[in-house]
């Protein structure tokens, strides 16, 4: 094992201090899954440091990858099962999503993969796909928070400022689906912050039941981004800019 994957797991490890042994375990298997699967391997050392900005970067574009497919698959797949509302906006989301990827592809980003495992749970149910939403939005805006830090700190005032615009809409699809659930979704006083190092957001996907570029632990089935980004449609009510 590198010196650099020590470093990930360290830190995994010590953002569980407070879980069981087992729940520590889960969430390092969750990385190394992803780490050995999707291409972490072999990005030089420096990359691998701890909220290395290209490994956000990276790590960013590969969440909205999976995040594009589910915003447009579920509605595909759950049809009038979702109220109006619910449904348009979803569809906003994966519009919206898809434009995230193509920005951070734009100043840098490489996804890790482009093939996704999504659990049959997420699209079997109205339910199943909002509580997913909240759970992996509540996640993008811990990881983006973290880009925030990072660039800020790093000199990279473009990034940071897209890392916390991007925070602030994956916030808006956290609430939207609250609300879809018949839950308060302004529920925050401050966006949540529960995890300081990126590599613990694909871990938490991952003991979620998604796979990237390799199968889940839970079943479900193989997404192909390049395929679903091509029935996401651009919704004429989402305001849209050339990024600056």
């Amino acid at each position: 094992m590198t010196e650099a994957l020590n470093r990930v797991y360290q830190g995994i490890d010590e953002e569980y201090a407070h879980e069981s042994a087992a729940t520590r375990r889960k969430f390092v298997a969750g990385a190394a899954g992803l780490i050995g699967s999707a291409g972490l391997l072999s990005l030089p050392k420096k990359a691998m440091a701890a909220n290395d900005a290209q490994t956000i970067l990276n790590i960013a574009a590969t969440a909205e990858v999976l995040a594009t497919i589910v915003n447009t698959v579920g509605p595909e797949k759950l049809g009038r099962r979702l109220d109006f509302t619910t449904r348009r906006n979803i569809l906003a989301a994966a519009d919206q999503e898809l434009t995230h990827y193509n920005v951070l592809k734009s100043i840098g980003a490489k996804e890790l993969t482009k093939r996704i495992w999504v659990p049959n749970a997420v699209f079997a149910s109205k339910r199943g796909l909002l509580n997913a939403l909240v759970v992996g939005d509540g996640v993008f805006v811990n990881a983006y928070l973290i880009g925030v830090t990072a660039f800020a700190s790093g000199g990279k005032a473009t990034e940071a400022r897209y890392a916390a615009e991007f925070m602030g809409v994956e916030s808006v699809h956290r609430a939207l689906a609250l609300q879809s659930l018949r839950r308060p979704g302004n529920d925050l006083v401050f966006a949540e912050y529960k995890f300081t190092r990126i590599e613990r957001a694909p871990a938490i996907l991952q003991a979620a039941g998604f796979g990237f570029g390799a199968r889940g632990s839970k079943p479900g089935q193989f997404y192909d981004f390049d395929v679903v980004r091509r029935r996401t449609r651009r919704q004429s009510f989402v305001t849209s800019r050339t990024p600056r």
